[in-house]
């Protein structure tokens, strides 16, 4: 489709700034008005093109992650099997803290009182053992009905829906025919294991009211509006809230589709993305130029089976709290003193110790440095913030420093990738600050810093495709011979729907879950030959004479993304050789260079950082 350029931008909401970038090359940052998220994407998005409404508006959003992590969601109810009811509340018989018996998993989603069984059952072959009757739904919606809570949303998840859903479909008619919103597990999440399956339509139906409120503001903001999923594929704005739960990591899959861009633009087709902000850090695994995918993540402690870009979220960013616990020890995060007050010295009433104002006052961060909207820094203001805290800029930054090593680790050393062949892409404002120490502690031998770092994310809506992915659960994990034909009719219909949002479909990849017979885990691979070496990657073994079971196909389809890496950054021209320790102060970040480290200028217009000889 033919796009005016001046009329088509990318917002990404942070807990700091609302970056937004044009497909012109203009940015913009405003302060994040977290009373009212609307309001900083339209200030925004007048700054960066000048009139509203605009034609196109990408967006990453972070509205679903908070109203999960805050319980800030809608009043929702959960039918499912008899017998099943507590399912959400059993889990998975694993402790949050092996060693503490004291911990408490965090309370489910929906109450007991608005939990409804019913009798009917499926066999996990789609057979129907108990029948569905019509006393049985018209009594399961009379309770609804004379519930005391005003119900919002209904969640329907019954057993061995994924392979026949009739069940599903016949209790969310009669209660659609009664007034409510219902969301089905069929239709979100087909597959089985029940709790993940039931966490995953649970975290829909309490997330779906909040994103439907915001999207349909949102939306008066521009004629066509799309929004970022997990997978890192565009959606139109009025899908997105119906599968509301698969925005959960909607900003940080944008910034990894960008850093993988980066990296391949270096030269680097492993890399791992680092993402710090003003609130988190959030690191990505890029192999063959490609984030890492995954079918399941777990936000709030609970599980949402979904196809997502795999990333590791920890509470350290530039307005991450320093603090001395009971204990005499410092702990710096995952509290952040966000955008409002901010860290002590944006000057506007804040007077907790933070990470950016430990940057300030070691250097890192220049001495008459001003940020966006805020002005010169207040370095005294920092400096009584740090004698409060009683603690100094130098340990902060260790402690910090260390809480990021440990999240990299966990996404390369411990999952079998060797640090030494990998590059750190460092971006978000306060990234580039850390990026060279951090490669330095696990002996990465380059730090590449993106240009436009400070808003990468944003433009990372940009340069995405859209995307429309299925799921197909197998009821005979052993039958092979049907492979081939599963994976082209999914993949057909991936593209069928892909093109009724009106996009050209530009590729489709079809992949299976596989496992060895008796495993409990799957691996998503090309093919069953495929496997064996994928297995053999991340475990560092391969067993060819098992059995391979394949539980389900899975099919994307791709989209043309609404603009071309290099023309959004062709404007950025970066030059020269700047040998540490300096910094390197940007409109939208501080590049820091550490004591035997040299950042070379790069053509792609990156800055690429290696430890001098």
């Amino acid at each position: 489709m033919e796009r005016a350029r001046e009329l088509l931008a990318a917002v990404d909401t942070g807990g700091t700034y609302t970056d937004v970038v044009s497909v012109t090359g203009r940015v913009e940052k405003v302060l994040t008005q977290k009373t009212s998220l609307v309001t900083s994407v339209e200030e925004g998005l007048l700054r960066a093109v000048g009139s509203v409404p605009i034609d196109i508006l990408a967006h990453g959003t972070t509205v679903a992650t908070n109203a999960l992590l805050e319980r800030k969601g809608a009043c929702i109810a959960l039918v499912t099997n008899k017998g099943f009811a507590d399912v959400i509340e059993i889990g998975r018989q694993t402790r949050p803290d092996l060693y503490d018996n004291f911990a408490d998993r965090p309370p489910p989603l929906v109450p007991p009182q608005l939990r409804f069984e019913i009798a009917c059952r499926m066999g996990p072959n789609g057979e129907e053992l108990v029948p569905i009757s019509e006393s049985e739904l018209d009594r399961v919606c009379g309770l609804l009905l004379s519930a005391p809570e005003r119900i919002s949303s209904v969640a329907v998840s019954l057993l061995h829906s994924y392979i026949d859903p009739s069940h599903e479909k016949a209790v969310a008619q009669v209660l659609r025919d009664a007034g409510f919103d219902v969301v089905i597990s069929s239709e979100i999440s087909p597959e089985y294991r029940e709790y993940e399956r039931t966490s995953t339509v649970v975290a829909t139906a309490y997330l779906k009211p909040v994103l439907k409120k915001y999207l349909g503001e949102l939306t008066r903001l521009a004629a066509s509006a799309y929004v970022m999923t997990s997978a890192g594929g565009l959606v139109p704005a009025d899908h997105a809230a119906e599968n509301a739960a698969a925005l959960l990591l909607s900003g940080p899959a944008a910034g990894a589709i960008a850093g993988s861009l980066a990296a391949l633009e270096c030269g680097f087709e492993a890399a791992v993305t680092f993402d710090m902000g003003g609130t988190s850090a959030d690191i990505c695994m890029i192999q063959g130029g490609i984030p890492e995918p995954t079918p399941q993540i777990r936000v709030g402690e609970l599980p949402i089976r979904l196809p997502s870009i795999e990333i590791v979220t920890i509470g350290a960013g530039g307005g991450s709290i320093a603090r001395i616990d009971p204990g005499g020890a410092l702990q710096v995060g995952p509290q952040s003193a966000g955008a409002d007050p901010g860290p002590a010295c944006y000057g506007r009433g804040g007077r907790e110790f933070t990470v950016t104002d430990a940057n300030l006052l070691t250097g890192r961060i220049p001495p008459g440095h001003s940020f966006p909207e805020l002005g010169l820094l207040d370095i005294d203001a920092a400096k009584d913030a740090m004698r409060r805290c009683g603690t100094t800029p130098e340990e902060t930054l260790a402690v910090v420093n260390a809480n990021m090593e440990r999240a990299l680790r966990k996404v390369t050393a411990e999952r079998g990738h060797d640090p030494s062949q990998l590059a750190l892409v460092a971006f978000g404002g306060a990234g580039p600050l850390h990026a060279c120490e951090l490669a330095e502690a696990l002996g990465m031998p380059a730090v590449v810093v993106p240009p436009r770092a400070g808003v990468l994310s944003a433009l990372g809506l940009l340069v995405s495709p859209a995307v429309k992915e299925l799921v197909k659960s197998r009821p005979d994990p052993l039958k092979h011979d049907t492979l081939q034909e599963e994976m082209e009719a999914l993949a057909l219909e991936a593209a069928k729907i892909l093109e009724k949002w009106g996009f050209s479909v530009t590729e489709t990849v079809a992949r299976i879950d596989c496992r060895y017979k008796g495993q409990s885990f799957e691996l998503p691979a090309a093919s069953i030959a495929d496997f064996h070496e994928v297995h053999r990657r991340r475990n560092g073994y391969t067993r060819p004479e098992l059995l391979v079971e394949v539980t389900a196909v899975r099919a994307k389809a791709f989209g043309r993304p609404l603009g071309r890496y290099q023309d959004l950054v062709s404007s950025v021209v970066r030059k020269g050789v700047v040998r540490g320790p300096d910094s390197i102060v940007e409109d939208d970040c501080t590049v820091f260079v550490p004591k035997g480290w040299i950042a070379h200028a790069h053509q792609s217009g990156a800055w690429l950082l290696r430890r001098s000889a």
